[in-house]
């Protein structure tokens, strides 16, 4: 059963009074007359990181995915709660005084406060991370408008290879193995853009589970569709530079998840101030395509013109 049917038939009749609840199809929960914001989100070993032998990156990774949600609604985030569920080896002294030293870091660099949490004896190792931020208004999901600019902010497809090496899928030089695993745990979040997504953003979404998964998303309660182009999607020189010598394919890289990156949507007019904005802060923000008619089929176009398939959109949660 997939994610979406699962909330659909078992769990959206139990929030439908709620309008905080934004019905169960967004990343947050948004009381406005509180002016209060929140998302959760559950991580698991083997799953979400593929093993606990660097404590101090796993969890650094899993509260940068977790912000990344506040973020992306134009809402930064200001108080955390973290669980852990796991035994004596997996939350040994040596192992907690790693996550409370990556934990202090992380809280000094996002202007973050512990606020609580849980902690559960289990054979399984698994965190669950609360954020907490507030705001007046936020940049809901499903709000994407015919004729729309698609855009991605930094770059996609480095977690990936970090992830692709680390499994020792394929031979690399040091320099670069070192580029894709730091990027596979520390995912470089555009935190300062936050409080500039409301002056374009109609629509936005955090990329997660990856770019063609989000961006069905984003507009999967609209009679809209997508067009992507693939030279306009973002990738570092690095990984440009890892896919020419190893003769790999751009595509296999641009939609895996983890990237955390802010996807949105922008009316055409914004383009100036997009661009001015996106210079002022020295971030990279990409135009990629632009939101279809649901009279045309959603594609992706390649460097020569031509229609495309991804045999792999992203992740799909099913259960």
């Amino acid at each position: 059963m997939h994610e979406f049917d699962l909330i659909k038939d078992y769990f959206y009749k139990l929030s439908k009074n709620n309008k905080s609840s934004l019905k169960l199809n967004d990343d947050v929960f948004f009381d406005k007359s509180k002016k209060l914001v929140i998302s959760i989100d559950t991580y698991v070993d083997g799953i979400h990181f593929i093993d606990f032998k660097k404590p101090d990156l796993v969890i650094k990774k899993i509260i940068r995915s977790s912000i990344s949600d506040l973020i992306c609604k134009g809402v930064r985030p200001k108080y955390y709660f973290i669980s852990g569920s796991g035994n004596k080896k997996t939350f040994s002294k040596k192992n907690l005084k790693l996550i409370t030293k990556s934990l202090n870091k992380e809280q000094k660099r996002y202007r973050l406060s512990l606020c609580g949490g849980d902690t559960t004896l289990s054979k399984k190792l698994s965190f669950s991370v609360t954020s907490v931020g507030f705001s007046n208004k936020i940049i809901f999901r499903n709000k994407a408008k015919l004729n729309d600019d698609i855009y991605v902010c930094g770059n996609l497809g480095d977690s990936f290879a970090g992830l692709y090496i680390q499994k020792k899928k394929i031979k690399i030089n040091n320099d670069l193995k070192k580029y894709f695993i730091d990027r596979y745990y520390s995912p470089n979040i555009n935190f300062n853009i936050t409080n500039k997504l409301s002056y374009f953003a109609n629509t936005s979404i955090d990329i997660s589970d990856g770019l063609i998964s989000d961006l069905e998303k984003l507009i999967n309660r609209q009679s809209l569709s997508y067009k992507i182009f693939l030279s306009d999607i973002p990738i570092s020189s690095n990984l440009s530079k890892f896919i020419k010598q190893k003769k790999l394919n751009k595509k296999f890289f641009i939609s895996k998840g983890d990237d955390y990156q802010v996807l949105f949507t922008a009316s055409p007019n914004k383009r100036r101030i997009i661009n001015r904005i996106s210079k002022s802060l020295g971030i990279k923000i990409s135009k990629i395509g632009k939101i279809c008619s649901i009279y045309q089929k959603s594609q992706i176009i390649d460097e020569k013109g031509n229609k495309i398939r991804l045999k792999d959109k992203g992740y799909f949660h099913q259960f």
